[in-house]
């Protein structure tokens, strides 16, 4: 029976994903742990630390061990980890290569290893998909970088901009996000192996040969010293996936706003009866703005955790270090939802750009009032053609008139700018300042296809 809804059958492919849950899933697990034994044993083969042929046997048969399951659980229940178990049942069924499974490890070397072996292969993923994020995104500003509507603060109108400006903003944040990731691999895709206390005394002076021959069978990084309560790396990772949840997050709270029906201005991909009313059906919910909201709120709380988690005692944590057990896994597959969601909105948005102008025009021109005071003050100076433009804007609203009208009626602005010259400051889509060629800087950003 599911308990939460990373694992039930009716929400799990709502919040994450397939694809990142076989990655932290117990089968892929335990075989990043047998894969940290088997390069161990290879690294320590070659350099002579264990006899070759023992090294050999175990690379060959221990990946093709059935483990049992039930077993490996009831141990780690009552030992508090799972290698244990694990070191006992290969070593049982390798004969005499057995004996040399574990030479010099601890239990922490391996889950730490294979806890590295799942992220490298979850950040791929999460590259991937912010990849196809990215060139969605760059679509939409390209697509819509002329595009005039409002731009908002403290949720009232107030400058125009276009809709690809906005796009052009959500993908300037992936773009860095991007860089974040390819910036943090080399610091935390890096093999774990340090002994009991972290100082390989276990294997005298040829510790750190073999290490280095463990992270090159493993294709990771070689640490110059051992990590085992050194956690930033993975604190950092988790950070990471914060930040880029937290963007897609406000991706999706800006779409959301704008489904709004007094906005109406854009709209999650239509499908049939998706976001639908069980009661209203007239309802076309943001369901994968919703989502995206709460994984941020959700990776969130996780990276704060794993910022607590990295306060850990001595040279080995008595309960940070199994806060990553928890916060890692649903950290990633979270971050995959988010992503697969926000690929799904980006690529299928509906843009009204009708609507758009007609918000525009809503305020009947009190939208570009700074456009005026900055065409009168030439004339009238700065801060007499503010006063005026202010004045006007009061009569506007209280006579329900356009600006434009109230200004071409006021003698000292009539005369200071022609009529064709102050229409077109009041026209929104003449304000629009360097917002295209902004577009143009970020849609030309090189990134990955």
């Amino acid at each position: 029976m599911p308990s939460t809804v990373l694992d039930s059958d009716i929400f799990k492919d709502m919040f994450g994903t397939p694809e990142m849950r076989a990655v932290f899933s117990d089968e892929n697990l335990l075989k990043c742990y047998v894969e940290a034994e088997v390069a161990l044993a290879v690294a320590q083969g070659k350099l002579g630390v264990i006899p070759r042929e023992a090294a050999d046997a175990i690379a060959e048969l221990a990946p093709t061990v059935a483990l049992d399951r039930d077993a490996l659980k009831h141990e780690a229940e009552n030992v508090g980890y799972p290698i244990l178990g694990l070191v006992r049942q290969l070593s049982a069924k390798l004969g005499e290569a057995g004996r040399y499974v574990h030479w010099g490890a601890t239990t922490q070397d391996i889950m730490d290893t294979g806890t590295v072996l799942q992220i490298r292969a979850a950040l791929a993923i999460v590259e991937r998909d912010l990849a196809a994020v990215s060139a969605a995104l760059a679509g939409l500003a390209q697509k819509y970088r002329d595009t005039p509507m409002p731009g908002r603060t403290h949720l009232q109108q107030a400058l125009p901009i276009t809709f690809g400006y906005k796009c052009a903003i959500w993908l300037s944040m992936m773009d860095r996000h991007a860089a974040r990731l390819r910036e943090l691999k080399p610091r935390v895709l890096v093999a774990q192996f340090g002994g009991a206390a972290g100082t390989l005394a276990s294997l005298g002076d040829r510790g750190i040969a073999v290490r280095r021959e463990y992270a090159r069978e493993l294709e990771l990084g070689d640490p110059p010293i051992t990590w085992h309560v050194a956690r930033d790396g993975i604190a950092e990772t988790i950070g990471f996936l914060g930040l880029l949840t937290g963007s897609l997050g406000k991706i999706g709270f800006d779409i959301m706003l704008m489904m709004m029906t007094e906005l109406g201005e854009a709209f999650e991909p239509f499908a049939p009866h998706r976001g639908a009313s069980s009661t209203m059906p007239q309802k076309r919910n943001p369901i994968s703005s919703e989502i995206l909201l709460a994984n941020a709120k959700a990776v969130r709380q996780h990276a704060a955790l794993m910022l607590d988690a990295m306060v850990q005692d001595f040279e080995r944590a008595t309960g940070p270090w199994h806060v990553e057990w928890m916060a890692i896994p649903e950290s990633f597959i979270l971050t995959a939802g988010s992503l697969a969601q926000a690929k799904f909105l980006a690529e299928g948005l509906v843009v009204d750009e009708s609507r758009m102008r007609a918000n525009l025009d809503l305020t009947q021109g009190l939208i570009v009032a700074e456009a005026v005071m900055m065409g009168l003050a030439p004339h009238l100076g700065r801060q007499q053609a503010h006063d005026a433009v202010y004045e006007a804007c009061r009569q506007a609203l209280a006579q329900r008139r356009s600006l434009f009208e109230v200004l071409k009626a006021n003698p000292d602005i009539a005369g200071s700018l022609s009529e064709d010259r102050l229409r077109a400051l009041c026209d929104p889509a003449n304000y629009l300042g360097s917002a295209p060629q902004m577009v143009d800087a970020i849609v030309r950003q090189p990134r990955p296809a």
